[in-house]
């Protein structure tokens, strides 16, 4: 997925209100929309390098997004609306071995009564879905974890998941890690138990896990190679 827009070098100074942070380009603070509702753990230290996106609407409050934090270890892709079209792009090209099979995707596909799934994948005998998670988080070299804050949503995905294959889908979640220091990725269970917890009752009813790392730069981010899943 390349940027529309070239991105801006700066430095990151802080984060506030969760969806806002200020950065420094050009000796001038610039404040940025930080479209992450996670904790963003390891990533925020004053002075981290950071790049931003303009913004193309004029009228926009916020005139930057932030997109990509550099933590010392590794690029790492932070704008979590980006992480559908970075899935959506691998599956057109179909990167991920594991659901290449299925011909057809369609996006937020509405499953039961509350709850949108992120695609719905589909053959001539066969359909399923497929849940995107977002990874930033690394606190031990070459591994990537998930989640880096209590995720009630993600919990609820799991179980969505194990409710399509009841209907006769199959189901996939991956994690999707937009760093590209980690070969290894394993669920926070010291930050969440409860998402361990329903992350392991949903693979042993047939939820299918996969992870992929990503290459960073400030040009693009794009799906890069398959990464093993620590279960224990």
């Amino acid at each position: 997925m390349k940027f529309k827009n070239k991105l801006i070098p700066s430095k990151f100074q802080k984060r506030y209100k969760r969806f806002f942070t200020d950065v420094e380009s050009k000796g001038k603070t610039l404040i940025s929309h930080c479209a992450n509702s996670g904790s963003m753990l390891g990533l925020l230290d004053e002075g981290n390098k950071t790049w931003i996106s303009p913004a193309d609407n004029p009228d926009r409050k916020l005139k930057y997004t932030l997109e990509i934090i550099n933590d010392k270890k590794s690029n790492v892709g932070v704008n979590t609306h980006l992480a559908n079209r970075i899935v959506e792009e691998a599956i057109e090209k179909k990167i991920i071995k594991e659901i290449k099979n299925y011909s057809e995707h369609q996006r937020e596909v509405k499953f039961g009564l509350h709850s949108r799934l992120d695609f719905q994948l589909r053959n001539k005998t066969k359909k399923a879905f497929l849940e995107v998670k977002n990874v930033t988080l690394s606190r031990q070299n070459g591994v990537a974890e998930f989640p880096d804050a209590v995720t009630s949503r993600g919990l609820k995905h799991l179980e969505e998941l194990e409710k399509a294959i009841k209907k006769g889908y199959e189901s996939f979640l991956i994690y999707l890690v937009q760093r590209e220091d980690c070969k290894e990725f394993k669920i926070a269970k010291d930050i969440d138990p409860k998402y361990y917890e329903g992350f392991l009752k949903a693979k042993k009813n047939g939820v299918k896990f996969i992870s992929y790392s990503c290459k960073v730069n400030e040009k693009e981010i794009y799906i890069n190679k398959p990464i093993k899943i620590i279960f224990k």
